[in-house]
């Protein structure tokens, strides 16, 4: 994985757009207002899990390539490495990223055909 293909894919759902708050050299991926993917060259920052027991699952599952999100961490959010994980788990991994923010906003800022 890579973080162009990655991003690609990020930018291919529904209401996607890229957006550099703190000026990167890479985007952070953004649904509405709302933040599902930090794009870096090496990881990917997600929402993996509605809680940080699921989202700790990650962690198990790759101990070298997993890694608790700092700061908001706590809220279920871990940096995966692309070197260290398959390629379709990132892509399942940033889905539902997605899935998990989107199903939090507001009816009226969920994208149309999101979840299709």
């Amino acid at each position: 994985m890579d973080v162009a293909t990655l991003q690609a894919h990020c930018l291919a759902k529904p209401g996607a757009w890229p957006d550099n708050p703190w000026e990167h050299e890479h985007p952070v991926i953004k649904v509405h207002e709302k933040i599902f993917a930090f794009l870096g060259a090496d990881s990917v920052g997600v929402k993996a899990g509605a809680t940080r027991e699921v989202a700790d699952e990650w962690l198990d599952r790759y101990p070298r390539a997993a890694s608790v999100m700092r700061y908001i961490g706590r809220s279920g959010w871990n940096s995966l490495e692309y070197a260290g994980i398959p390629d379709d788990e990132l892509l399942e991994a940033v889905d539902e990223s997605y899935r998990l923010v989107v199903s939090k906003l507001p009816a009226k800022h969920r994208p149309v055909g999101w979840d299709d």
